[in-house]
């Protein structure tokens, strides 16, 4: 167990590459938002209406904070003699801790935004038709997709590390092809109602929690194959 923690405090050597970058970039695009907000007074226009996706920047940001940590950490980790095992486990419980500790610090900002109205602009960055009124099911929702993310990223760095930007291009261009074509077959049998009738029958709990635990934990799975046979 010591290994495995002393694998995750790897991640704090530059803690700025994982704790702050992702952090000030959101700042920037809530910045933004904000200033868009107020000066083109959006919602006055919308009625409230209007929300935004920048948010969204938060969890781009730590996936690809989470690809760079396992392309470019294993290799330090194993001189340290730290097996691929104990690194990835490390790395897990950096990503595991991170996303809840996120999802508290989402859930103040949250907290600060509703106090505000809308950060005094009447904004949604923070908000949005997902939000339950019980504060720890909120955390949950933040971090889960976050954790998701975290193991996306890693996984997508496994597959850089063993078989370079060839691997990664390969990588993208399946998820295209398949993502298209599962849109043109659902398009094709007129199976878009069915779709939506879908997503209407799951809880919002279900939505933003359960299945993104399940893709964390495929993630995961794979992106621990995917570095197994890493050469670092």
């Amino acid at each position: 167990m010591n290994r495995i923690v002393s694998a995750a405090r790897l991640h704090l050597v530059a803690p700025w590459l994982p704790l702050l970058l992702p952090w000030a970039i959101m700042a920037s695009s809530l910045a933004i938002n904000i200033l868009i907000w107020g000066v083109a007074d959006i919602a006055e226009q919308t009625g409230g209406r209007a929300g935004t996706g920048g948010l969204a920047s938060l969890y781009i940001t730590l996936c690809v904070v989470y690809m760079q940590a396992v392309s470019s950490l294993l290799p330090f980790a194993m001189g340290l003699s730290l097996t691929r095992r104990t690194f990835y486990l490390g790395t897990s419980l950096f990503a595991v801790g991170q996303s809840f500790a996120s999802g508290l610090l989402l859930y103040a900002f949250l907290l600060i935004e509703r106090g505000t109205g809308g950060w005094g602009v009447g904004l949604k960055f923070f908000r949005g038709f997902w939000l339950v009124d019980n504060a720890v099911l909120q955390v949950v929702i933040f971090a889960v997709p976050m954790l998701a993310v975290a193991f996306l990223g890693m996984a997508v760095g496994a597959v850089y590390k063993r078989f370079g930007s060839v691997g990664v291009y390969a990588l993208t261009i399946g998820a295209i092809l398949g993502l298209g074509g599962s849109v043109a077959l659902i398009t094709w049998q007129n199976g878009w109602p069915g779709v939506g009738a879908w997503f209407t029958d799951q809880s919002i709990l279900a939505l933003l929690a359960g299945w993104p635990l399940l893709l964390a934990l495929l993630f995961a799975a794979g992106g621990y194959a995917g570095l197994r046979r890493v050469v670092p």
